[in-house]
């Protein structure tokens, strides 16, 4: 029996874009970026690619475990088309970048998977390619050299490094790309706003048999996404402000009233409320539910009505927020998904009180300044 992994794939990425490939396990992703690099070919149809290509598509980038880092180094960086006189003179730039110290002369089959990864990272962003392509690689290193790789990525697409990301980190997908595509079964099911395509993405993974996904164009060109049974459904969401009337704008550090009304379509045993604060970009900044809370309601009747009021403190950074909503049976959405919604509300957090101050939340700091006596040095018990 005939099976086509990929059918009637077509997108094109230009100079200094990111684009994320995301999609269930089988979806394609892997394949995709085989026949992208070269190393499969497609039964059909054609890639074309423009300029110098570099990837991370597996761990250890063809290691020889017998070998040192430092001799792996040479030979990867000699089969990508580099000269041995260029690999000479990057070569303390890549043992650097590593930061694994004695063990890059040591065999590669004592190192760590973290350790191979700052190796295999380290050789391949040693001389910045026109395309990059990192497929699922960075995961196995530590919070550290993550964070180092990300900004040595964002200073290649500064410079017009374009960039394929495969991951499942959404907050690194939200965060770095330009435009996500969605793989299922083999073809693009949505290409668009890394916001839109995984709030989509989202209620894919969750969906049900009898579950419903639709889509809703907002006036201001984003993409609201609500998927569910619809056994119980969102029937208002209102942001307040303290004196309790509708808010746009909030203040920082300001009192807010988020008010949900939901009615009940089908009798449910439990139901749980849930809500979330996304940033700009998609990524949550807070989320909790009345399951963690442990009020959750039970044996609920159709034709029942019930709001949910939260109260919290806008502690969040100057910028614009979305409220995400969700109805479910337990502490996630995928045992039951009733309703979930995107962008069930927005509003804007504005800075009117408060000093000058960078970040996504408002943390009050109390600062304060001592003078030392010349002779206590910092760290010095005495101090």
């Amino acid at each position: 029996m005939e099976h086509w992994v990929l059918r009637d794939i077509d997108f094109s990425i230009m100079p200094g874009e990111a684009v994320a490939i995301v999609g269930e396990n089988g979806a394609g992703k892997s394949t995709l970026l085989k026949i992208v690099t070269g190393t499969l070919r497609p039964t059909r149809g054609s890639v074309g690619v423009h300029g110098k290509l570099a990837a991370i598509l597996e761990l250890g980038l063809g290691f020889n475990p017998d070998l040192s880092g430092r001799q792996n180094a040479f030979h990867v960086a000699g089969l990508m088309g580099h000269p041995h006189e260029a690999i000479v003179a990057t070569m303390p730039a890549i043992e650097a970048f590593a930061e694994i110290g004695d063990y890059f002369d040591q065999p590669v089959r004592v190192y760590s998977s973290g350790m191979q990864m700052r190796v295999a990272f380290a050789v391949v962003t040693a001389f910045r390619p026109d395309i990059l392509i990192v497929d699922e690689a960075l995961a196995v290193g530590d919070t550290y050299f993550q964070h180092k790789s990300m900004e040595k990525i964002r200073s290649f697409r500064r410079e017009g490094t374009a960039l394929i990301l495969v991951s499942h980190d959404k907050n690194a997908i939200q965060s770095i790309c330009d435009r996500v595509l969605l793989l299922d079964r083999g073809a693009i099911a949505r290409d668009g706003a890394p916001t839109d395509v995984m709030d989509y993405y989202n209620a894919l993974i969750a969906k049900k048999t009898g579950e419903d996904i639709k889509e809703i164009a907002r006036d201001d060109g984003s993409t609201q996404t609500i998927s569910g049974t619809g056994e119980v459904t969102v029937e208002t969401v209102e942001i307040l402000d303290a004196s309790g009337k509708p808010a746009e704008t909030v203040a920082v550090g300001s009192e807010i009233e988020l008010r949900v009304t939901v009615q009940v379509r089908q009798s449910v045993p439990r139901l749980v409320f849930g809500y979330a604060i996304k940033n700009r970009l998609g990524q949550v900044i807070y989320g909790t539910n009345t399951h963690h809370y442990d009020c959750p309601l039970v044996e609920l009747e159709p034709g029942e009505l019930y709001r949910f009021v939260v109260r919290f403190q806008a502690n969040l950074g100057v910028g614009s927020y979305s409220i995400s909503i969700s109805l479910t049976d337990a502490d996630v959405h995928l045992s039951q998904n009733f309703e979930w919604r995107d962008l069930a509300a927005v509003f804007s957090v504005v800075n009117m009180n408060h000093p000058v101050f960078d970040g996504l939340a408002w943390l009050q700091p109390v600062i304060s300044t001592h003078p030392l006596p010349r002779e206590v040095m910092p760290g010095d018990d005495r101090s």
